[in-house]
């Protein structure tokens, strides 16, 4: 049995092969699932649990099995599907966690995130992201007609696929001193996110001790799993068929 992690999946009806890849792997894997944790982003956008789109039921229900087999589903919210709300947690089964969160991996403590607060060197987004976060915006956002919701959000993700387009590479990664400020926060020295879309375990120290900040994957051109067990954690990929 393991626990599992996954981030970044960004489902989306125009990419119908990553929601048969994710559906798929949740029927298989299940049975040796101990948990599952998802790190932020499932949906590609989020614009209410009133949506009543065939996406989101579809994911709902295919969760729902999960969590009916007492494998606990945890979901931490991400830049893209931050309005998902109780409802829609309710009606999948999936418990919601605070955006940062220490919990213990194998008797290890860990802390969990989906990792946009980590790059502070991008000063706009950090300032977008304060504004949406708020809850005047959201409860303004979610006031509005579900049409008319659709349209903004459509909008939004057009002008960050620009803003991201004019942006450096490594603006958007973390930034190493958010990532130890962190760590010291929590009182930890193990990090998991996702976000950034750079799968990779980076090793280094933090006041003479090891430390260890483990990058989750997306599911753009295939499915990205970090699996744990008591021999250890590695990061697995799965080939879209």
């Amino acid at each position: 049995m393991a626990i599992m992690f996954i981030s970044d999946l960004h489902l989306d009806e125009r990419r119908p092969a990553i929601t048969r890849l994710f559906l798929d792997w949740l029927k298989t894997r299940s049975s040796e699932t101990q948990a599952l944790y998802i790190l932020g982003d499932l949906f590609e956008v989020w614009i209410g649990d009133d949506d009543d789109g065939e996406l989101g039921k579809t994911v709902a229900g295919a969760l729902r099995a999960v969590a009916e087999q007492g494998i606990p589903v945890y979901f931490q919210h991400g830049n893209r599907d931050f309005l998902l709300g109780r409802d829609y947690a309710a009606a999948s089964g999936i418990q919601l966690l605070p955006e940062s969160q220490v919990i213990d991996l194998y008797g290890t403590p860990i802390l969990i995130m989906h990792g946009d607060t980590l790059c502070t060197d991008d000063v706009k987004y950090q300032a977008f992201r304060a504004k949406v976060r708020s809850p005047e915006w959201q409860e303004n956002m979610l006031d509005k007609p579900l049409t008319l919701r659709r349209l903004l959000a459509r909008q939004l993700r057009d002008e960050s696929q620009q803003a991201v387009a004019d942006k450096p590479p490594e603006i958007m990664d973390v930034n190493q001193q958010a990532v130890l400020d962190a760590l010291n926060q929590h009182g930890v020295r193990h990090l998991l996110h996702g976000h950034t879309h750079r799968p990779a375990i980076h090793d280094f120290m933090l006041d003479g001790e090891p430390a260890q900040r483990i990058v989750l994957g997306d599911w753009y051109e295939q499915g990205s799993v970090l699996i744990c067990d008591s021999d250890g954690r590695r990061l697995e990929r799965l080939p879209l068929t």
